[in-house]
């Protein structure tokens, strides 16, 4: 049984996670806790309308299971995050897929499950274990952390680049969590912030929730139009931001994470700073974490928390993880190992009031960089990407080759494209950064959609 994707568990609530299956993932995840010795979980959803129910329903099978519950109510991931150090944690949320899904994201000590927990969850779910001697059943509470959180993430920010006295930010929040902490966040630290889309509602009237430069078309015209200095769009439950200009274009997210890294590499003490990101990520990002002498380590998409431990574990005396981060997610590693949205927010409006944004992208060379997505059944990307790894090596025998994360080739010229199934909807997608961008994307997507047609 295969449940969790890249983000969790996630689907549509009438066929995939539905109250069934959150009741059963909690029963599980309680039984798979208390192997472990811990017994305490810490429960919280986005503002989807379904997510009450599949809270009840986590909170059902976790105190079947013997687990005891701490309901923090409706916050972002990245505060349920915060609140599950020291304990286990379940947010419900399907993040920025449409309203009619909801999903399920597991912590332990503020870090996401590993693959092998997830493995462990899916493996209890299957062999439908009894619930717990009633005896054992656990009893649940509700609790608030949002106060908390907030003035932790206002505490950390304050320590990165200059007050944010007189800066204009509007701020997208979609409906979704960022309502709740982002612009309170922004305020704390002296910023003049006006929120669009800043009531939580589960059929997400303002935009979609998913940021993109056409959804966030409002929050564009609202600062192209010189009503604020800079703009952030939030997904449904914040632990994503997207960053426009005062033009009102949207930054590219590798250039986001290229100007995070260095930041983070150049405030380093470490003789060995490193920056964990993702093989579908820029070497924009190499480029400017190693003029900060730093380096970058890659991961697999969606394992972020298992590419810093592996860095630490594998780096000598002096090795230390400044920052990671995969397109449009970032963990500051010094403030907590989950992906915070608001975190971002903050430091990354504080690193603009100190230097422009201007100056903070002038020294980034932007190769153009393209990502496409080519439509495929779940059922058939195992095929798919086994015959593309013998496809595209054929049809670019000039690159050398690498399938640990799905395809990625890399040309003579540095310029590369790297071919991976999406681990949370029925597609596989292509990224690819060079000088002659559209002509690579072209190729490499005729190759995809060859190797799709001849899984049918």
């Amino acid at each position: 049984m295969e449940l969790f994707g890249t983000a969790g568990i996630r689907g549509d609530v009438r066929e995939r996670v539905t109250p069934g299956l959150a009741l059963q993932v909690g029963r599980a995840a309680a039984a798979d806790a208390a192997a472990a010795g811990d017994h305490e979980f810490v429960v919280g959803r986005d503002g989807r309308t379904t997510g009450s129910a599949l809270a009840a329903a986590v909170e059902a099978g976790l105190t079947a299971g013997g687990a005891r519950v701490v309901r923090v109510g409706q916050v972002p991931t990245p505060a349920l995050a915060y609140a599950s150090r020291g304990r286990r944690g379940v947010m419900v949320t399907a993040s920025h897929n449409p309203p009619t899904d909801n999903g399920l994201k597991l912590f332990v000590d503020g870090e996401e499950y590993d693959r092998d927990a997830e493995r462990r969850v899916e493996a209890a779910v299957e062999r439908d274990d009894p619930p717990a001697e009633w005896v054992d059943w656990a009893g649940s509470e509700r609790s608030s952390v949002l106060p908390e959180y907030r003035e932790r993430v206002v505490e950390y920010a304050s320590g990165v680049g200059a007050p944010l006295d007189g800066l204009r930010v509007a701020v997208d929040c979609g409906n979704g969590m960022a309502s709740r902490a982002t612009p309170q966040v922004l305020r704390a630290l002296g910023a003049d912030v006006v929120a669009l889309n800043a009531n939580v509602d589960g059929h997400f009237p303002g935009r979609e929730s998913k940021p993109t430069p056409e959804s966030l078309r409002d929050l564009r015209a609202f600062v192209r139009e010189g009503r604020a200095d800079l703009g952030f769009g939030a997904d449904g439950d914040a632990d994503r931001i997207v960053v426009v200009d005062a033009e009102g274009e949207v930054v590219h997210e590798d250039t986001v994470v290229a100007i995070l890294a260095e930041s983070y590499v150049r405030a380093s003490e470490a003789s060995d700073p490193v920056v964990v990101t993702t093989p579908n990520a820029s070497g924009r990002i190499d480029d400017r974490v190693e003029a900060a002498g730093g380096r970058v380590e890659r991961v697999r998409l969606g394992a972020l928390h298992e590419g810093i431990a592996a860095a630490r574990e594998a780096g000598e005396e002096g090795t230390e993880v400044a920052f990671a981060a995969e397109p449009w997610k970032h963990v500051h590693t010094q403030f907590g190992p989950w992906i915070d949205g608001v975190a971002s927010a903050a430091v990354f409006a504080r690193l603009v009031a100190a230097s422009g944004l201007d100056g903070l992208r002038e020294p980034i060379v932007e190769r153009p960089y393209r990502k496409v997505s080519v439509e495929c059944p779940d059922d058939a990307k195992a095929a798919v990407m086994a015959d593309l790894g013998e496809r595209l090596p054929a049809a670019f025998p000039e690159a050398s080759v690498a399938t640990e994360y799905g395809v990625r080739l890399t040309f003579p010229d540095a310029s590369w494209v790297l071919v991976r199934p999406s681990g949370t909807e029925p597609y596989v997608r292509v990224y690819a950064e060079a000088d002659e961008v559209d002509a690579l994307v072209s190729s490499t997507t005729e190759t995809v959609r060859a190797a799709v047609e001849s899984a049918d």
